[in-house]
């Protein structure tokens, strides 16, 4: 059974090859017979490959207004799209089932996704090839535009359709109010503590709280709240809560997730006088930014306790038992955390103060994932991978559709 999945394995934000390379797994693991095959939904071969500009694009997007930016997106994408489309509709061809996901794919980000995944349903029709939805989050709010192009899925022979959270379940029936409930399954990166890792970070002296930094201007275009409800936005909040942490006993890690904008957040945080003091004393220090989804979950694996925006930092962590405090600035964290049952270290609002931050870092460090939990949990993500291979394989047996 040859299957092609369709993600964004190759993006600079790691968390997304993380999901991809530990779905790849556990397909692979579902038996011999299985062969996967990955295509990046950007077009890209490895990770690296953005736009070197991309900060100054997402600058600029964010200056323009919304029907502006959608012109400019589809003006972009539409001639990307006409150019990896003939080789996506032979690797479609060959594949005996598609498989869409996982990652926050459905949802309408100036038509971004909807375009990628759209031209996908579009190749998948034309090859007559039944299609898979897996683990995928979904957002509440799409365009007529973006409705029309996720639309696409209601011509194929759709064989599992399955989504990682509650709110995208309720999103889903939202936009699919006439099709069946999709199943419900935790994020394939949960099964990150299943990979081979490199050698941990070296941990410094005493407890040691690493930071995901996040660019602001990426929780500001993506967010699904104002800005100025979104925790940890700014650099005086990064320095203020590393202060508090110090005076606590902590060793700070400073790090990111991989995408380049992340790392030059990360370097303007560097440049401030307070936080090179710190450095300097040994209680700061600076995690090399990660060039494979192994290397970043080699860096968390070697933290006492973390905090972050990033959806895939807090997954890899909870998946490890690093107890992680989420910075919540969209509907996917709090899904994760309310689907884990951490809401309480979930931080939710800007006007929490860097006491209460590292308070919750205090707390969560001595609030583990409890192992049985844990076990349970990365038990339902390996089930529920189990559960796509077994709707393909009934399928492909008996040439109908599998509920």
């Amino acid at each position: 059974m040859k299957l092609v999945l369709f993600n964004v394995k190759h993006s600079e934000n790691l968390g997304d090859g993380l999901l991809a390379s530990c779905l790849e797994a556990a397909l692979r693991q579902c038996g011999d017979d299985v062969e996967v095959e990955t295509v990046d939904l950007a077009g890209r071969s490895e990770v690296g490959t953005a736009v070197r500009a991309r900060g100054y694009v997402l600058a600029l997007l964010g200056w323009m207004p919304a029907p502006v930016r959608r012109f400019v997106v589809r003006k972009v994408l539409d001639r990307r799209l006409q150019a990896v489309l003939p080789e996506w509709s032979a690797r479609i061809a060959s594949a005996d089932v598609v498989v869409v996901g996982g990652g926050n794919l459905f949802q309408d980000d100036d038509l971004n996704f909807p375009l990628k995944v759209g031209a996908v349903l579009g190749c998948v029709q034309r090859q007559n090839r039944p299609l898979a939805i897996y683990a995928v989050g979904v957002s509440r709010t799409w365009s007529s535009e973006a409705a029309a192009l996720f639309g696409r899925l209601r011509n194929l022979d759709l064989v599992h359709v399955s989504v990682r959270d509650e709110i995208a379940r309720e999103n889903w029936m939202r936009h699919f109010p006439e099709g069946e409930r999709p199943h419900l399954v935790p994020d394939p990166g949960l099964l990150a503590g299943s990979l081979d890792l490199p050698r941990p970070l070296e941990r410094c002296v005493g407890n040691n709280a690493g930071l995901c930094v996040t660019s602001p201007a990426i929780l500001r275009r993506h967010a699904d709240k104002p800005a100025r409800d979104i925790p940890m936005l700014r650099i005086r909040d990064y320095c203020e809560v590393m202060q508090v942490l110090e005076t606590r006993g902590w060793c700070i890690t400073l790090f990111c997730n991989g995408a380049r904008e992340d790392a030059a957040f990360l370097e303007a945080i560097l440049a401030v006088p307070s936080v090179r003091k710190m450095m300097a004393s040994g209680v700061v220090q600076v995690a090399p930014r990660p060039q494979t989804a192994r290397e970043l979950i080699s860096t968390i694996d070697s933290f006492d306790a973390m905090a972050a925006h990033r959806l895939h930092a807090c997954i890899a962590a909870y998946a490890l038992g690093v107890p992680v405090v989420g910075l919540g600035w969209d509907s996917k964290v709090e899904g994760f955390f309310r689907s884990t049952h951490r809401e309480a270290f979930l931080v939710s609002d800007r006007r929490t103060s860097p006491e209460e931050i590292a308070g919750l870092i205090d707390q969560v460090a001595t609030n583990a994932v409890d192992p049985t939990e844990l076990r349970a949990t990365v038990a339902r993500a390996r089930e529920g991978v189990a559960r796509l291979h077994a709707d393909l394989r009934a399928f492909l047996d008996a040439g109908s559709f599998v509920s």
